[in-house]
């Protein structure tokens, strides 16, 4: 029959590979006999063959229990001399075609006459030997073991067939090399994959210098080396999830980082949905209720990998909503707050994928078979649920896999959460800052204005940089810029309650040095206030601050900084300037005082105002930063605003803005005689009506006749009362601007106020009447005196002069 050919003789694959082998026919005698059991033991073969079996057992009657059934172990056999040897023996049956069964022995080592290869045989790794055509010669028991009872039949075989290796052209490669060079290959890493694991193997080759015949071989030893490898795959995992995984503060693409890392280390095809409200910085699932309220949350896929091009997996995009099955893991997973492990997906009728058939169509076409969910745990809440699938690689998920996996998703799902927080925060801080800052910043006829503020987070981050245009009386401007230190909803917070006093303090006609004056107490106090209740401080920390009040009829422009950058002055001839201004110190420390710095404007000329983030760089110093505005300004004389503001803006190098920006431009206007006129008079009641009458006729040469009645009223209550109360010469202003200013100037420092007079009273009803004829009034303390002033909104359909009347 075919197994005995194969241990023939001499001419056989067995009869020359040196195996000890021998068949034992169904009565107990030897019928075949290789010429490597000869040298064993010292028996020819015209010695042995016919005789029973019985003449190679140690001891009478042992060979008897040697048949009938299949085993192996070590026992004693005789040699021709006399001699005992002990020796690694196998019988395995050999079926004959008409049901007879021979049996096959064979020695796999003998420790008395081959030391070496004893040691070999009781290794528990497996080894073999193979000759120079690479045909295994030899094996050990663990080797064996391995192949089970089909062992017999892998000797002689070449190694492109043998099962033990994934890639033996590699292998092949390897022993070659070492069969070329005689220098051993040790601990080199292989796979071997089944259907339900993957193992890995440590190779050592080394040459042997009689393999078969004399001729040289090599020997093979492997260790299975899985777990290690396993746990150093797992390390390695780790270590790269820690590295890539939360360097952002961007939910989508931190979800995108936990999908690109577990594909391929771990999966074929990732998924991270995100529940709405993770994604946009809501609250969690457990906080919505939605695990146990039946409700089906909707979820957003937030990142997908797959080792597959364009990721044909997935039913949708990122950013798109996903149909999540009432019935489904992902659904179990929400509500148990455990992961899903199906090793072999089913796919049969009755399964969760009868009611997602888009689903079921994608897994059978593309071959997933082995599915991992994975919630999406971060400080007691879940935020969604990471999907892992399998298709191209055959060994399914177990729990080792699960468990690495849920190591990896907790530390992504802290960085979504952080992400989540930070979102909730920014968009928070966003809101306030965009309500915060002004919507429409507009110079009237003053100064043409532009503007620019650049976050440092290039996607809208929030700090607590600032400006403001603010409309004075007598048809000034207010110009701000400052600088709140830090940055998002605290900073935002802090540079909404600055902005508030400084509109209240504006309003009041303070001179720039008296409002940082003020605030700077402001902020003083509120600290103090804060350390005294020892409560977390909400107040700010520091702050910054340029004021400008500009008057386009005197051309003048008074300035005050607080800590702050100079402005620039850029005049119409092109020359810029740094506005010498003292610098103060900043905002909050309490008790200073700051000086005011009046200039004179050629009309045209463009203040430029900025926050230290354009001019200050980690690596530079301001004065480089200032060196470089300077230069950009210079080289644009007469350039409209929106080009100014770009070569401002572009003094930026990319990448190199560390810091929030606000950029303020103002070219300055003068309002003319058309607009502006004024008359000088004595404190004495007979000048009053004359002036008046005056007035009134200027403001039909304005085409104003329809405010001729409220207006004249108006002046001749100002000019009576500064008559009444004042001190000195007096001064009627008119202007025609965006509203009629009429103005009432005085050597007087008395405050006016506004009260009620009684029944009975004779006077102290005319600030009360031009509050109700006026849209605005007041009173602003002048180096000389005072100013008390009145508007009246221009009629519909007239416009001011610097509007093309």
């Amino acid at each position: 029959m075919p197994q005995f050919d194969a241990v023939s003789g001499a001419g056989s694959a067995y009869g020359s590979t040196g195996a000890a082998l021998a068949v034992v026919g169904r009565s107990g005698v030897v019928t075949r006999w290789t010429d490597a059991a000869e040298h064993l033991l010292g028996h020819r073969a015209e010695e042995i063959l016919g005789r029973p079996a019985e003449r190679l057992a140690a001891s009478p009657g042992e060979a008897a229990s040697w048949f009938g059934r299949e085993w192996s172990g070590r026992t004693l056999l005789r040699r021709r001399d006399g001699r005992t040897m002990r020796v690694s023996l196998r019988v395995s049956a050999l079926p004959g075609p008409d049901g007879t069964v021979d049996w096959l022995v064979s020695v796999l080592g003998a420790a008395e006459s081959t030391p070496a290869v004893s040691v070999a045989e009781n290794s528990p790794f497996p080894t073999a030997v193979w000759d120079s055509e690479l045909r295994m010669v030899w094996l050990n028991a663990a080797l064996a073991r391995t192949y089970g009872p089909s062992w017999p039949r892998r000797l002689g075989l070449p190694l492109e067939e043998s099962p033990l290796y994934a890639d033996t052209d590699q292998v092949t490669a390897l022993f070659r090399q070492v069969l070329e060079t005689g220098v051993p290959v040790i601990d080199r890493e292989l796979d071997q994959r089944d259907r339900r694991w993957r193992h890995t193997y440590a190779l050592s080759v080394y040459p042997v210098e009689n393999a078969r015949d004399g001729e040289p071989g090599v020997c093979s030893t492997n260790v299975d080396v899985t777990t290690s490898r396993r746990a150093r795959d797992r390390v390695t995992l780790l270590s790269r999830a820690g590295t890539h995984i939360g360097t952002t503060l961007d939910i989508m693409q931190t979800a995108q980082d936990l999908a690109d890392v577990l594909v391929p280390a771990m999966a074929d095809y990732v998924t991270v949905d995100l529940a709405d409200a993770a994604e946009f910085g809501g609250e969690p699932l457990a906080r919505l209720g939605t695990t146990g309220s039946g409700a089906v949350p909707a979820f957003h896929r937030a990142g997908m990998a797959s080792i597959r091009e364009g990721v044909p997996e997935s039913l949708w995009a990122r950013g798109d909503p996903v149909y999540v099955p009432p019935r489904s893991p992902f659904l179990e997973v929400l509500s148990t707050g455990r992961s899903y492990l199906e090793p072999f997906l089913d796919t049969s009728p009755g399964s969760w994928l009868d009611h997602d058939p888009g689903r079921l169509d994608k897994i059978i076409s593309l071959g997933m078979h082995s599915l991992l969910v994975i919630p999406m745990h971060a400080r007691g809440e879940i935020l969604g649920v990471a999907v892992l699938v399998r298709t191209e690689t055959l060994v399914p998920f177990d729990e080792n896999d699960r468990m690495v996996a849920e190591e990896v998703v907790s530390r992504a799902a802290l960085s979504l959460d952080n992400a989540r927080r930070y979102t909730r925060e920014h968009t928070a801080a966003l809101a306030l800052q965009r309500d915060l800052l002004p919507r429409n910043p507009n110079g009237g006829n003053a100064l043409d204005v532009v503007w620019r503020y650049l976050p440092s987070d290039r996607r809208g981050g929030v700090g607590g940089d600032w400006f403001d245009v603010i409309e004075l009386s007598g048809a000034r401007i207010a110009l701000v810029v400052g600088d709140v230190v830090g940055h998002g909803i605290s900073a935002a917070a802090g540079m909404g309650r600055i902005r508030a006093a400084m509109l209240t303090l504006a309003a009041l006609d303070l001179s720039p040095a008296e409002v940082l004056a003020h605030l700077d107490d402001l902020l003083a106090r509120l600290a103090a206030e804060d350390f005294e209740s020892k409560a977390m401080p909400t107040t700010i920390s520091g702050a910054t601050c340029l004021y400008i009040i500009y008057d386009p009829v005197t051309r003048r422009c008074c300035s005050a900084r607080a800590g702050h950058p100079p402005p620039a002055l850029v005049d119409p001839s092109g020359d810029v300037t740094l506005l010498d201004i003292p610098a103060g110190t900043p905002l909050g420390v309490g008790g200073q005082t700051y000086e005011d710095v009046t200039l004179e404007l050629s009309e045209g000329s463009t203040l430029v105002l900025y926050t230290d983030g354009l001019v200050e760089t980690r690596d530079r110093d301001i004065d480089f930063g200032l060196d470089r505005l300077r230069h950009a300004l210079t080289q644009r004389p007469g350039a409209p605003l929106q080009d100014l503001r770009s070569a401002v803006v572009g003094t930026i190098p990319p990448g190199e803005q560390a810091d929030d920006v606000v950029v303020l431009l103002a070219r300055t206007r003068s309002l003319g005689p058309d607009q502006v006129v004024e008359w000088q008079l004595d404190a004495d009641p007979s000048a009053v009506a004359d002036v008046r009458a005056t007035a009134v006729r200027a403001l039909v040469e304005w085409g104003l006749e329809r405010l001729v009645p409220v207006a004249e009223q108006i002046i001749g209550e100002l000019l009576a009362n500064a008559v009444l109360h004042a001190v000195g010469p007096l001064r009627l202003r008119l202007i025609r601007d965006q509203s009629l200013v009429c103005e009432v100037f005085d050597s007087s420092l008395n405050v006016v106020r506004t009260v009620s007079a009684g029944p009975d009273d004779e006077g102290g009803r005319g600030l009360a009447i031009i509050a109700a004829l006026s849209s605005r009034h007041g009173s602003r303390g002048t180096p000389t005196g005072k100013c008390v002033w009145a508007e009246l909104p221009l009629p519909p359909g007239t416009t001011s002069a610097g509007d093309g009347t």
